[in-house]
């Protein structure tokens, strides 16, 4: 009784917040506004889909994981990053013809409108890591049937809109993949400085089938990125942008306007010129992580402070 009343709680629970969520939609698009939701490209060990469907994962007899996700040690971590999900057993994937994937997009595109598809580069192989190590380091990479998972994608969902969040380090399969999706890509500014001009995060290397960002939520905020940078990449951002650098986050937010971009998206945070100390995620960090909210003071405050000038911006660069 005691776990069926909790399991009853859940229940309850999770159906005001889908019923929620559903009238936010609704009113979002009456009012012309898309929501874009985030698909993590993996799924907790405790969650209902590894219990109601062991045979989609790499699960031994006893249903523990056989190997654990993550990525390989980088510039970023030497000890990589050992997320502890379970990774996938694509052969029984493929025999269902990826039926769960498309349960799993059909469900999310009944509550936003574009899909951001989680590492992406995870589509092409992933960073498998025996059960049991401590850190990422000991893995190895595995291929993905991504492209047939895509085309089934595609033939299901033809109207999806899908974006590949392809950050990190990729390489030229990861790329080939992209191109034959189609789907557009990510770029963040903060990672196109301090190097040359060919870094291709720079504005006027974009491509316009892709999205821009000043920083995203695993980041710093623009401006707490700007104050720890190294005195090179301070430099560079100022003679790039033709800025003093006191008003960063607004000359990202330019930048990222005037772009080709196809989408330009800016965190709240960066709107309101707040600084680490609103800064949403840490990659790598498992606490502390999503404390930041927005207070309707602060709320007053950017209507006051910001919205004609956000107004002016976007109809400026054509992006209303």
């Amino acid at each position: 009784p005691k776990t069926a009343t909790a399991i009853d709680a859940c229940v309850f629970q999770q159906s005001l917040f889908y019923g929620q969520l559903k009238k936010l939609r609704s009113e979002a698009a009456r009012r012309n506004i898309q929501l874009m939701g985030d698909i993590p490209i993996f799924v907790a060990p405790d969650s209902a889909d590894v219990w109601s469907k062991p045979e989609l994962f790499e699960l031994d007899t006893k249903g523990h994981p056989i190997y654990l996700a993550g990525v390989p040690p980088d510039s970023f971590s030497e000890d990589g990053q050992l997320w502890g999900n379970p990774v996938y057993q694509w052969k029984n994937h493929l025999k269902t013809g990826f039926k769960w994937w498309l349960d799993r997009l059909q469900s999310n595109l009944e509550i936003f409108d574009i899909l951001r598809l989680d590492h992406f580069r995870g589509f092409e192989s992933y960073w498998a890591i025996p059960a049991g190590e401590t850190t990422a380091r000991n893995g190895e990479w595995l291929p993905c049937p991504g492209l047939e998972l895509f085309k089934a994608l595609k033939k299901a969902c033809p109207e999806a809109k899908l974006v590949a969040e392809d950050l990190g380090v990729i390489t030229e399969e990861v790329n080939t993949l992209c191109r034959q999706t189609g789907l557009p890509r990510m770029a963040v500014l903060q990672f196109a400085f301090g190097d040359g001009a060919e870094n291709p995060f720079l504005p006027h290397n974009l491509k316009e089938n892709c999205l821009l960002y000043p920083g995203t939520h695993d980041n710093e905020t623009s401006t707490g990125w700007y104050q720890s940078a190294a005195t090179n990449v301070q430099d560079h951002v100022r003679r790039y942008l033709s800025v003093d650098g006191d008003a960063l986050s607004w000359d990202f937010i330019r930048a990222a306007f005037r772009s080709n971009a196809s989408m330009a998206i800016i965190p709240l945070q960066d709107f309101m010129s707040l600084g680490n100390e609103a800064r949403f995620n840490s990659p790598g960090q498992s606490t502390g992580n999503w404390q930041w909210r927005f207070t309707m003071a602060q709320l007053n405050q950017l209507q006051h402070e910001s919205a004609d000038y956000i107004k002016e911006l976007v109809q400026l660069y054509g992006r209303n």
